[in-house]
């Protein structure tokens, strides 16, 4: 059972990665708590429902489903959550479970943030994509019309449940949208990752349990290192961005209903190469490497009809912006990244260019 600690001044937990931990965590539920609330959506819950309400047997619990789809990842679903909450007698001691993608443990460990100004939270993700990136570290949102996650807050979760079995459902398309976080997760830390993801690709798509139980336990590993760190992304947690930059932006000019958010970090992922390249940051074949692996696990949707001056423009709504400067996550070598800025617009523009065709 790999289990990885994050250590934070604003709570430490642990993240546990394990097949089959949904059917047995009552065990693992604060005894001292009060109301339990598990926030997930109805499709989840058609789907892996019945696990984790056999996994919380003996605990009661209410449920509160939100709406699919990014484009509903907004504050008014929140606000009818938590009026739902109130109704049904929850409190201070109120403890919620945030069960399924990285929507639910975005918009539930925001709605346990806001509630009475704090109450503690659980995430239990369903997908790939949750299980190695949304679920931990402590980010909370939803998106405004302008961008994405641009209204949320820090909220540290007291568990992360990972179970690696839940995926055997998961769509395709879900899967491999979560697998190009992973190879993030490698480009910016463990070349080790990153080649085992070249060489066992055909094992991973395969979904064979061993290959997925190592690349989720390196990527959660790794996030939880980062994080442990860097908790409020003032200095290496920065590198976590990369593709996120680029990949928020198409997300919000798409007005989150084309992609998977996964999908555009792998646009994104291409853009920071081909800028990258541009600026020298990475060598060529380094870079293509990096392009290379991306195409193994794809294509993503195809881009058509998206203009590169409206993704530039809005580049600038980006929550990374700081004082109108753009920063950008570029590879250095496979295994390590930096943060840059200043980078000339048309170059920007270029990279954004050779992303789309």
């Amino acid at each position: 059972m790999p289990c990885f600690r994050v250590e934070t001044p604003h709570g430490s937990y642990s993240a546990i990665v394990e097949r089959g931990i949904l059917r047995r965590v009552a065990g693992r539920v604060p005894p001292n708590r009060g109301k339990v609330f598990v926030i997930s959506s109805e499709d989840v819950w058609r789907h892996q429902g019945e696990a984790l309400a056999r996994g919380l047997e003996g605990v009661p619990y209410e449920r509160i489903f939100l709406p699919g789809g990014e484009e509903n990842k907004r504050l008014a679903p929140l606000e009818a959550a938590a009026e739902e909450m109130v109704r049904r007698g929850a409190d201070r001691t109120s403890l919620v479970i945030a069960f399924g993608g990285g929507i639910v443990t975005d918009m539930g460990g925001f709605l346990a943030a806001m509630f009475m100004r704090g109450i503690p939270v659980i995430n239990a993700p369903t997908t790939l994509l949750a299980q190695v990136d949304a679920a931990i570290g402590g980010k909370t949102g939803v998106n405004l019309a302008v961008g994405k996650n641009l209204a949320g807050s820090f909220h540290q979760p007291l568990e992360v449940w990972i179970d690696p079995g839940t995926l055997d459902t998961l769509p395709e398309r879900e899967y491999r949208a979560g697998l190009y976080e992973i190879i993030k997760a490698g480009v910016i830390r463990d070349p080790g990752l990153f080649a085992f993801l070249a060489a066992r690709h055909g094992a991973v798509l395969q979904r064979e349990a061993d290959a997925v139980d190592r690349i989720i336990a390196d990527s959660v590993r790794i996030k939880a290192e980062v994080v442990t760190a860097d908790e409020r992304e003032s200095g290496l947690r920065r590198i976590l961005n990369f593709g996120h930059t680029f990949g928020h932006a198409l997300e919000a000019e798409t007005a989150f209903t084309r992609l998977l958010h996964g999908e555009a970090v792998a646009f994104g992922m291409r853009a920071a190469v081909h800028l990258g390249l541009s600026t020298g940051s990475i060598s060529t074949h380094e870079g293509e490497e990096i392009l290379r692996a991306l195409d193994l696990y794809g294509p993503i949707p195809p881009l058509d009809g998206i203009a590169a001056e409206n993704l530039l423009a809005r580049l600038v709504h980006d929550k990374k912006t700081i004082r109108g400067s753009v920063h950008f996550v570029l590879p250095v070598r496979i295994g390590e990244v930096e943060v840059a800025s200043g980078i000339d617009s048309s170059l920007v523009l270029q990279a954004i260019r050779s992303a789309l065709q």
